[in-house]
């Protein structure tokens, strides 16, 4: 069992080894598109759901 463990371990630091992480420049690049994203979905999502609001108290109205 501990042995499988020892394994495991070499396994996982042979393919940490293996990754290729963003430099700064592309980290915020990325960044940015992640907050512009987030804020059009929520700007859109307020949209609809004022439009919904005023279709429901139409509807009961």
């Amino acid at each position: 069992m501990i042995e499988r463990i020892r394994q495991f371990f070499r396994e996982v630091k042979i393919e940490t080894s293996k990754v290729i992480y963003p430099g700064k420049d592309e980290l915020i690049g990325s960044t940015w598109v992640v907050i512009i994203t987030i804020f059009l979905i929520s700007l859109f999502l307020g949209i609809v759901d004022i439009g919904l609001t005023k279709l429901v108290k139409i509807a009961l109205g």
